[in-house]
């Protein structure tokens, strides 16, 4: 039966193909008589206007005054003048209260934090530092950090070294180092 059947598709599509092929046949139209053509000169059209190039930096044209601009960088806070003590010497107190300005970082002591990991890197050493909040931050050397104005002064593979300058009563700024060691495996 399936025999039968293909059979009788390939009859219905032989006819189909007679049929539309057996149809009127168009004759081609008659091929246009050859024109000579004589040679031209050839069309020259003339370039676009150059446009007068105008620069801010031209001279005797006025440019962009930008002192009267705010730097978008900048604080908009005011900064707050250090306390001053009755007999004229700054009271610089031990640790800076901290300020809009400051980050998240610089908003604990240094001896608050914990050492979590240090990745040794081919140039430099970072460190994975928490707060007592749980807030982890990757810091490496030379970044601030702690209340008291702290700079990371060394990354080891074992330990974060911070550099706190501070004031003594009257006697000038001082120095104290941190150190910062990673917790032992158990």
């Amino acid at each position: 039966m399936k025999r039968n059947r293909s059979s009788q598709y390939a009859v219905c599509l032989l006819l189909a193909t007679m049929l539309f092929a057996c149809s009127k046949k168009e004759e081609p139209p008659p091929a246009p008589a050859p024109v000579q053509v004589a040679p031209a000169a050839p069309v020259v059209q003339p370039a676009p206007p150059v446009q007068k190039q105008l620069s801010s930096a031209a001279p005797g044209r006025p440019g962009f005054d930008f002192s009267r601009r705010r730097d978008p960088f900048r604080s908009a806070a005011p900064v707050a003048p250090s306390p001053v003590r009755p007999d004229g010497q700054s009271a610089a107190p031990l640790q800076i209260r901290p300020s809009k300005d400051q980050l998240p970082i610089q908003s604990f002591e240094v001896n608050k934090f914990k050492v979590a990991g240090i990745i040794a890197g081919l140039q430099e050493n970072r460190a994975l530092l928490v707060d007592p909040d749980g807030k982890g931050y990757v810091v490496q050397k030379g970044m601030r950090i702690g209340s008291n104005n702290g700079r990371i002064t060394r990354i080891t593979a074992s330990s974060v070294e911070v550099e706190e300058s501070f004031r003594a009563d009257g006697k000038g700024s001082k120095k104290r180092k941190i150190v910062l060691t990673l917790a032992k495996k158990r």
